[in-house]
């Protein structure tokens, strides 16, 4: 659950920084000028909603590495080292894509996959599930990650992140609108003077509550990314029991935590009592639709 907290409140604290830069530079009182000009609003709302979204995607590589302390193998410093970094380059050749960087962070087992296109990627896993797998499940984990550059994932749910922060900019102006003009609905002089306090505080109430709520659209298709990535991960390797083994053995730990925005891109994920703010879907849900696959 605490990955997800992060998530959301890496995709939060971005919207609230722009909705006050918006607001300190009077975007918000040109708006709101003449009547809530509704096109106008919507426009300035895709554009601060889509550009949020892709800020956070061209900045995920550098994140990823800062927030896990990654550390990118340039030059094996030993065999294991040389085992991935050839793993990851044979999976990419099989999935037609160029080499991403391969890094190695410390923590509990997980792994995870970003970067802002195809061509700019990174695969990182962590020590403790080296430590804790054999290399044809670690094999199949990094052929999962592999699957998600291929699928273009992040690319994808920075368009539906993009999506939900539009509504969420533009829900959060109409609703602060509708507030300030009826707190200040009889002092004429001062309601032609712009959106007051009102405005602002009601804006960034709503952003953070409409926010939440978006995430859990948002949850739903990463979960969706889930199935289809662990399915190409069973085409790449040539057979379903590798990633059906490593699974099983991420089921039997304590999958480790995914700082700010790596949430969503991980092998595994924890399932708490708020389902639908999930990244991942639950274990036996993964492998049941991985057999199904297979079968049909």
């Amino acid at each position: 659950m605490k990955r997800v907290l992060l998530l959301i409140l890496t995709n939060l604290a971005v919207m609230l920084v722009l909705s006050v830069t918006a607001h300190l530079l009077g975007l918000n009182r040109f708006l709101t000028a003449n009547g809530l000009n509704l096109g106008m609003l919507l426009a300035f709302s895709a554009l601060m909603g889509f550009g949020g979204a892709f800020i956070s995607l061209l900045m995920s590589k550098t994140i990823a590495k800062w927030s896990t302390g990654a550390r990118v193998i340039d030059s094996p410093a030993h065999p294991t080292e040389r085992w991935l970094l050839d793993t990851v380059q044979k999976l990419a050749t099989r999935a037609n894509l160029p080499m991403p960087e391969v890094a190695v962070y410390e923590g509990e087992p997980n792994a995870f996959a970003t970067g802002a296109s195809k061509s700019n990627s990174l695969v990182a896993v962590s020590t403790g599930l080296l430590a804790s797998m054999t290399e044809e499940e670690v094999e199949a984990v990094l052929a999962h990650e592999i699957a998600h550059i291929k699928n273009g994932d992040m690319v994808t749910l920075t368009l539906i992140q993009g999506v939900v922060n539009t509504f969420v900019f533009f829900l959060a102006r109409v609703v602060g609108y509708l507030v300030d003009s009826f707190l200040r609905r009889n002092d004429e002089e001062e309601a032609s003077s712009g959106p007051g306090i009102g405005y602002m505080i009601t804006v960034i109430v709503c952003e953070i509550a409409f926010g939440i709520l978006a995430s859990a659209i948002v949850m739903y298709f990463s979960r969706q990314r889930e199935f289809r990535a662990d399915s190409r991960a069973a085409t790449l390797l040539g057979s379903r029991q590798p990633m059906i083994s490593a699974l099983y053995r991420l089921g039997g730990m304590d999958a480790g935590g995914l700082p700010q925005g790596m949430a969503a891109s991980g092998i595994a994920g924890k399932q708490g009592l708020m389902a639908l703010f999930a990244s991942h879907p639950s274990i036996e849900e993964r492998v049941s639709a991985l057999q199904t696959r297979t079968q049909a």
